[in-house]
């Protein structure tokens, strides 16, 4: 008997935090799940790697928008935390309409002896209150709570995709298919439009916004991709609304490999700058590319993600995989790429060495402490035992969400409703 994941449990996004202490998983019932790192002990070395869970609450719940007769999911489409600033964490979370900002804080204390409030919480009766009590902190076991700060609402007509904080640490943007809007933390009726690609006439629209993320040390500068494969980076020192980009990135298409499904696989779908600020890394269907901000003609690197499937584009299309939106992130250092596939496969490319690996991960294969094999897909001829053939791949098991450690080689990779995190390995 094949049991499904619940589509409530199936994850959505998965998100370090600056110190990559802890890590938080969305997914599409609107829960995030917050894991944190376990503390070094003496006893256990090896658990200094393993991540449990540190806090569960429910970021998004359904809503009804009457006026269009639409039903908003709770699904969490993206998370993004920010740097801690004091003893509580911060982090915004998003579903299709509504950016929330939440804290997450520990309490391993309580008041007690009120002079007005009994110890159950009953207000004693005034009359009654004849010595005047000193309310003191009493240990407790630790608590860790989330609270709504502020709901960022009633700002996009379509569908949010990406939410990036700005390096300044006061504003953020949030791109939906059409706009792109940049809001202050401290303001949540206001936002400004600083992009927006809406047609007067909506039949002469010809692309959308996939994706869109800040520069991560200039605070003026910001990229957004589109699903025609092209790149825009803009300035906001040059004006309010940012509808003449700075710079322009596309790469000319080879005639050659023209075909009907060509607008669609090169649609982006994720856009990530380097930690450096240098480059730009952009997924599309089939490719990772890397460009240099200083060269928009074309990517300085180009890495095939699953080249075999080129020949199954129809069958693709047919079952809409085609359409599946990969997310693609950098290691620490800028020097390796990690992007999603499908049968639960997940590929790296070194930049440096130009080497690459094809990873798996499933529960077969990930036991604790197990040494992830390199796999290989067989497109015709022979088969070699160990390689698997590109007709039993499984569509259904995607690898759409990845996540890389700030400063080490940890990785988390949500397969479905399972989230694995690999390390490297340790001698």
């Amino acid at each position: 008997m094949l049991l499904l994941p619940c589509e409530a449990d199936i994850i959505s996004t998965v998100e370090f935090n600056h110190t990559g202490e802890l890590l938080a998983t969305g997914d599409k019932g609107g829960r995030v799940v917050i894991f944190q790192r376990e503390q070094e002990s003496k006893n256990q070395p090896h658990r200094r790697g393993e991540y449990n869970v540190y806090s569960t609450f429910q970021s998004h719940e359904p809503e009804f928008d009457y006026l269009k007769s639409l039903e908003i999911e709770e699904k969490i489409n993206k998370i993004r935390w920010l740097p801690q600033q004091n003893a509580a964490y911060f982090l915004l979370s998003t579903n299709d309409k509504t950016v929330k900002l939440w804290k997450v804080s520990e309490r391993d204390k309580r008041p007690e002896g009120y002079n007005l409030k009994d110890e159950d919480g009953r207000l004693r009766d005034p009359s009654m209150i004849t010595t005047l009590r000193v309310p003191v902190l009493r240990p407790m076991d630790l608590m860790v709570e989330a609270t709504p700060r502020r709901v960022f609402a009633n700002a996009h007509t379509y569908h949010i995709n990406s939410i990036s904080v700005n390096s300044d640490y006061e504003t953020y943007m949030s791109a939906d298919d059409l706009r792109i809007n940049l809001w202050n933390f401290e303001i949540t009726n206001q936002s400004f439009n600083i992009v927006d690609i809406k047609p007067a006439n909506m039949e002469e629209l010809t692309e959308v916004i996939t994706a869109a993320e800040f520069h991560p040390h200039h605070c003026n500068t910001f990229v957004y991709s589109s699903s025609k494969g092209t790149i825009r980076l803009c300035d906001m020192r040059t004006s309010a609304l940012c509808d003449r980009h700075a710079k322009f990135f596309e790469e000319p298409e080879d005639p050659s490999n023209r075909s009907f499904f060509s607008e669609i696989i090169s649609s982006i779908s994720d856009v990530k700058f380097s930690h450096s600020g240098r480059y730009i890394m952009t997924r599309d269907y089939l490719t990772v590319k890397v460009w240099d901000l200083n060269m928009e003609n074309r990517p300085i690197e180009t890495y095939q993600v699953h080249d075999y499937l080129r020949s199954k584009l129809c069958s693709l299309y047919e079952n809409d995989c085609i359409f599946d939106k990969f997310e693609c992130v950098w290691n620490g250092s800028d020097s390796v790429i990690m992007t999603g596939s499908y049968n639960n496969f997940f590929r790296m490319f070194d930049r440096n060495t130009k080497r690459d690996v094809t990873l798996e991960a499933s529960r077969e294969n990930s036991k604790p402490r197990a040494i992830l094999k390199p796999r290989k897909v067989c497109v015709g001829g022979k088969r070699r035992k160990d390689e698997i053939s590109v007709d039993s791949l499984d569509f259904s098991k995607k690898i759409l969400h990845t996540a890389w450690h700030p400063s080490e080689n940890i990785i988390a990779v949500a397969a479905t409703n399972n989230l694995y995190i690999f390390q490297d390995k340790v001698n």
